[in-house]
């Protein structure tokens, strides 16, 4: 019988027989992988995008705006800080070194976890909800809103459990290989907080919103129905687990054995709490400082935006390398490691850094049009500005994401901790002096950027450390595909700049003017991209269609 408190972190031998270690799948598995959840990262960012445009016309980016979505915002922030990649990047290898001791013993460990991870999520989740009155009064420093925010904190803090759930189940499925299911929860969420939102609307009440006007009915349909959001995601990725195969069973006692697990991951777990420590520190200070000069609702608006790409193009990418990187970091495969970080490093530069372009040059035009009539105009141009100045992040995002897998894959959580103590710093020493120094306005422009050179900082950390560990990482490729890729993607930015001009001197209504804008500089933009990384010769674009990454 093994001995669940004692994973081995050291390379394991091949199995032979029924039970031998799963191999590494073929490039046309991860090439079907990664099709499937780029499809399903387009329909959830399309159907997040709606409901963050229709939320907006519901409770505007004002008062009920700010309370709602500040409240809104801390489980969100756990889950995309915490829960959504460093989590789930720590959990994979853990089971994938559990699953080549045997099917049988996997399936008995996963289960073991997932109790251990239930009764921790639960907990941490009553706290936070008891806490909530105490989590307002430190991040909302006018009186009259806090009463609103509590509210809402009461209702929406318990997505923290359902959070928690998606993310774990979701790391099941992908240690078993599938991707595609839970790539589509998401697009659940989205439509119950339509349906919601929609619900809210017809709900009668004030003419105009206010914290002090809301109805309980409002603030109750409002806050149950995001919330149920994230419940309806849960049970879509908890019935897609049962698809595949794997039947949860609450028939494993929670003490002792719930305890194995749990003792042999104490150290793992010690960092990964570590890590939420440092993050909401980082979390915090941005709310408070979005609090404290009116730009909650921007900033809120503006970091969905922001993160589309990556959701499209990266996450796809990331969710297939992350069950690659650790078989491979399982088996000692240091060669492997090092050709998936290499590999996952060029095609993140060929999708992040095109988007940085059209970010910087589009972001304002796009929030402009699809934000006016919803939010004050003042509020839509915040909203761009925001997107535009901190789209140089967007690269060195999605590479530290990639860092932090291979490091959880070495079954070392203590590093990418550390990494995140420089990115949070970084964090709020920019947001410290934007705050001393610049106007209003500004400021809240500056909450995104800060957040950007986070990342660049740590970015910059990972590729050290990762070649101490390692030595020579062979990025001498990645820094020839870099390159070409930001010739390609500065020729397509004149282009793009040419078309906006032509399009505001020839058109005179500003909404069609920015419509016709919008779809030809992306257009050009695009195809003066194509035609210059083939002129250049990038190979990550002809084989982007299949995904060869293996």
């Amino acid at each position: 019988m093994i001995d669940y408190g004692n994973l081995p972190t050291q390379p394991l031998p091949v199995l032979s027989g029924p039970e031998r270690a799963p191999v590494r799948p073929r490039s046309g598995t991860v090439a079907r992988a990664g099709g499937h959840l780029a499809v399903a990262g387009i329909v959830s960012r399309v159907t997040g995008f709606a409901k963050t445009l229709v939320l907006a016309a519901a409770i505007g980016a004002a008062a009920v705006g700010d309370s709602y979505n500040l409240a809104n915002n801390m489980p969100n922030m756990v889950y995309e800080l915490v829960l959504g990649s460093v989590f789930a990047s720590a959990v994979v290898p853990v089971l994938m070194r559990a699953r080549r001791l045997g099917r049988r013993h996997s399936r008995e460990f996963t289960q073991r976890v997932m109790v251990a991870a239930v009764l921790g999520l639960a907990a941490l989740t009553l706290v936070a909800v008891l806490c909530a009155p105490l989590l307002v009064r430190l991040l909302v420093a006018h009186p009259d809103q806090r009463h609103l925010t509590t509210l809402f904190a009461y209702l929406l803090l318990p997505e923290i459990f359902f959070y928690g759930i998606t993310v774990l189940l979701t790391a099941v499925l992908n240690v078993r290989d599938s991707f595609a299911a839970a790539a589509w929860a998401p697009v659940v969420n989205n439509v119950i907080v339509l349906a919601t939102a929609g619900i809210f609307v017809l709900l009668p009440g004030p003419v105009t919103l206010t914290p002090a006007a809301m109805t309980t009915t409002q603030v109750l349909t409002l806050g149950l129905g995001t919330t149920a959001g994230i419940a309806g995601q849960a049970v879509w990725v908890v019935f897609a687990l049962r698809h595949n195969g794997f039947h949860w069973s609450w028939r494993v006692r929670p003490i002792p054995y719930t305890w194995r697990p749990v003792r042999a991951a104490t150290p793992l777990l010690g960092w990964i709490l570590g890590y939420a420590a440092i993050s909401e520190v980082g979390v915090a200070v941005t709310m408070r400082v979005a609090s404290d000069h009116g730009g909650i609702s921007v900033y809120t608006y503006a970091e969905p935006l922001f993160q589309v790409p990556y959701g499209i193009l990266a996450a796809s990418l990331l969710t297939v390398l992350m069950p690659r990187i650790s078989r491979a970091a399982a088996a000692g495969d240091r060669p492997a490691v090092i050709a998936d970080l290499g590999r996952g490093a060029r095609y993140l530069a060929v999708a992040m850094i095109p988007m940085t372009m059209a970010m910087a040059l589009l972001g304002p035009v796009l929030t402009t049009l699809v934000f006016t009539g919803r939010v004050d105009a003042a509020s839509a141009r915040l909203i761009g500005a925001a997107i535009a100045a901190s789209a140089f992040g967007l690269a060195p995002f999605a590479l530290v994401m990639l860092q932090m897998r291979v490091f959880y894959a070495d079954n070392d959580s203590r590093t990418p901790t550390m990494i995140n103590l420089a990115m949070v710093a970084t964090k709020v020493s920019v947001l410290a002096l934007s705050a001393a120094v610049l106007p209003d306005h500004v400021v809240v422009v500056m909450l995104g950027v800060a957040g950007s050179a986070s990342y660049v900082v740590g970015a910059l950390a990972g590729h050290l450390l990762l070649r101490r560990r390692y030595g020579l990482l062979g990025f001498s490729t990645v820094a020839v595909t870099f390159t070409r890729v930001v010739w390609a993607s500065a020729l397509a930015g004149w282009a793009c700049l040419i078309v906006m001009a032509y399009t505001r001197h020839l058109v005179s209504d500003p909404t069609i003017a920015r419509l016709l804008t919008l779809a030809g500089g992306a257009a050009i933009g695009l195809a003066v991209f194509l035609l210059a990384a083939k002129a250049i010769g990038i190979p990550e674009i002809r084989h982007a269609r299949t995904l060869a990454i293996a």
